[in-house]
């Protein structure tokens, strides 16, 4: 299955494709749109449509993974990020892709276990799960791919809990990475309680209890309970 995500930006867009057989990734390819120097801001939109249509033609990817928008320094800078977003989607859309989004905080919880994670973490986090001599760069590029590897661990939550539930929590390249398929492993714990109705869609899913009660062996041992 091959995964191609989006870091959109007006001044450059992140791209990289992952391929995966649902327990390794590999890095198909990665890199970076950026714009010319003297380039209009239409112009720029327009290359980036024509390079990424080039690619996911190139590539053939199954689905795109964009970046949602977030936050941004103010309101200009949003309204240009929201049309490099609505270019790079009408290209995914045009070459007959499944589109997904996902927040920042949602990508760095899936590849590094922790949603405030800085921009270098997220490169050697991406450098180990694809098993790459030295973390991608640009930061876009590196981005990019953990905007992939973020729908790849949401779209098999079966077999991360499988993982987990046998205690294999595999190492890649050298380094542990428990946190992330941990952290994984409660999305989609959190995404089929809210699936089966048992909690809200605004109500935070409570962690399973790890404390055992203890068992009286003979009615010496018994205490009442504190209220009576």
């Amino acid at each position: 299955m091959r995964i191609f995500g989006i870091d959109p930006g007006s001044e450059r867009t992140g791209y990289g494709c992952v391929e995966t057989d649902g327990r390794r990734h590999q890095l198909v390819a990665c890199g970076a749109i950026a714009a010319a120097a003297g380039d209009s801001f239409p112009h720029r939109l327009a290359r980036i449509h024509r390079e990424l249509a080039d690619l996911l033609a190139s590539h053939r990817p199954e689905c795109v993974a964009v970046e949602s928008v977030f936050h941004a320094v103010n309101a200009r800078s949003a309204i240009k990020l929201g049309h490099a977003r609505g270019v790079a989607i009408l290209a995914a859309v045009e070459a007959g892709c499944e589109v997904v989004e996902y927040t920042p905080a949602e990508i760095k919880r899936a590849v590094v276990g922790y949603g405030r994670a800085d921009k270098h973490q997220v490169q050697q986090m991406i450098k180990l799960l694809l098993g790459l001599a030295k973390a991608p760069t640009p930061h876009d590029a590196a981005d990019a791919l953990a905007v992939a590897i973020c729908h790849l661990h949401s779209r098999s939550p079966a077999i991360v809990k499988a993982v987990l539930k046998a205690g294999l929590y595999g190492k890649v390249a050298g380094a542990d990475l428990s946190a992330s398929a941990k952290a994984t492993a409660d999305l989609a714990e959190a995404r089929d309680a809210r699936e089966g109705g048992q909690v809200g869609p605004d109500e935070p899913v409570k962690a399973r209890s790890t404390r055992t009660r203890t068992v009286p062996r003979s009615w010496r041992q018994y205490r009442p309970p504190a209220h009576g």
